[in-house]
């Protein structure tokens, strides 16, 4: 078991310091908004808050064109919620990936409680049906939304998630710069009480998921 607590605070001075654009290397840190500080323990996988996040007010459309608000929707139920784009060579895939091969090893009925959302930072390209076609092959319950940037971006910033504008690097591919954070929601009080860097693996997730359904530290 690997974890760290921090106070929320602290992540929210972190977040304005740097993105992580996925696949471009245009001289940009790499290094996840996640991170505190070297010294803390970058390493450790799970970061549980000692003063959650509340639930940002997010209503944005999913990949079947309906509205869906993110509060309403996942009240009382575990969530994961993690910003990315579906045009992202690496971190964005990789983490989905490892976050739903971990939730099939659970019963079938916390797979069924547990709520995965996944927001995209390039709304421009990922349309309702970009969305539902790339998570389709990744998880078909995850919950893709999409909408206006400037309403996803003020979203994440609440989470300490920040996120800026798609932009064209030296190759003139569009790239997305966001932080890497994945933050897991508790069922009893619905804070975000509990916050993942892109190093969290399939073995971190599922060991700390089922203690995640039932509103439990990792």
């Amino acid at each position: 078991m690997r974890k760290k607590t921090f106070a929320a605070a602290a992540l929210l001075a972190a977040a304005s310091l740097t993105l992580s654009a996925c696949g471009s290397n245009d001289g940009g840190s790499g290094d996840p908004v996640a991170v505190v500080s070297e010294e803390a323990g970058s390493d450790k996988a799970a970061t549980v808050l000692d003063k959650p996040f509340e639930k940002p007010d997010l209503v944005l459309t999913d990949t079947n064109g309906e509205e869906y608000d993110f509060r309403e929707e996942t009240a009382g139920r575990p969530t994961l919620i993690y910003f990315g784009y579906t045009h992202c060579p690496d971190v964005c895939p990789l983490t989905m990936n490892n976050i739903a091969v971990a939730k099939k090893q659970l019963p079938q009925d916390q797979q069924d409680e547990l709520r995965i959302v996944f927001v995209t930072t390039d709304p421009e390209r990922d349309t309702p049906a970009a969305l539902g076609k790339w998570l389709k092959g990744i998880d078909s319950q995850v919950v893709g939304l999409t909408g206006d940037f400037a309403t996803v971006q003020a979203g994440a910033r609440t989470l300490g998630i920040s996120i800026d504008p798609p932009r064209k690097d030296d190759k003139g591919k569009v790239v997305s710069d966001h932080g890497t954070q994945v933050i897991a929601f508790s069922p009893k009080t619905d804070g975000g009480y509990v916050l993942y860097g892109e190093d969290a693996t399939v073995e971190d997730y599922a060991e700390d998921l089922p203690k995640i359904i039932e509103g439990e530290n990792p």
